[in-house]
């Protein structure tokens, strides 16, 4: 990683996802969430304030340092213990496998390298009566957007930490071995590319 990378970027991340828009999914799908918690790509801790007094437990997984920092300013103060993981989501996860009450990925498929990798391990540590909760961006069913999309997918990359706009997310988190209980899909206000949303529930199946 860069000085762009580690120091810029994720301050351009917390900025970008700090928006009314995104802040009003967040508050309607976080407090589903119960018991003990696996959020991946927990990023600057946006959700961490949001979870309710059912979560016992958030083990919050990212790579970066620096957003681990501003998660860390963003910790409730109530009883609920977070821990902290610096690693990317598709390594093996240090967690016993049904593990997990809840899994909760928002706005971190799209930038992860091996995104199935990444379910196939949430998969492993959600227990067969969890819920994962997804909030994401991804391919827009549109021909005329989504070829947009693909043209603009490998400059996007770059300047976004890796984000890929095109990714089909309801189809990845099928193929992990989920059930998708609960889907809504829905452009956000911006530049259509950019803000084709996916959210719901899934169960392993």
């Amino acid at each position: 990683m860069g000085f762009y990378s580690r120091h810029v970027l994720p301050h351009i991340i917390d900025l970008a996802m700090r928006n009314q828009e995104t802040a009003r999914l967040r508050a309607a799908w976080i407090p589903k969430a119960r018991g003990e918690v696996l959020e991946v790509g927990v990023g600057s801790g946006l959700n961490l304030p949001l979870y309710s007094s059912e979560v016992q437990r958030v083990l919050g997984v990212d790579p970066s340092l620096e957003l681990q920092r501003m998660a860390r300013k963003r910790m409730p103060e109530r009883p609920m213990k977070v821990e902290f993981l610096t690693q990317s989501a598709e390594e093996p996860l240090p967690v016993a496998d049904a593990s997990m009450d809840t899994v909760v990925v928002t706005w971190t498929l799209c930038s992860i390298r091996d995104p199935q990798k990444a379910l196939e391990q949430m998969k492993r540590a959600l227990k067969p009566s969890g819920l994962l909760i997804f909030l994401e961006h991804g391919r827009a069913p549109d021909p005329g957007v989504a070829a947009w999309q693909d043209r603009l997918n490998p400059v996007w990359k770059r300047v976004a930490g890796g984000c890929h706009l095109n990714r089909k997310i309801d189809g990845l988190i099928a193929t992990a071995g989920f059930r998708v209980i609960e889907l809504k899909t829905f452009y956000l206000p911006g530049p259509r590319p950019m803000t084709y949303t996916y959210q719901g529930l899934a169960q392993a199946a």
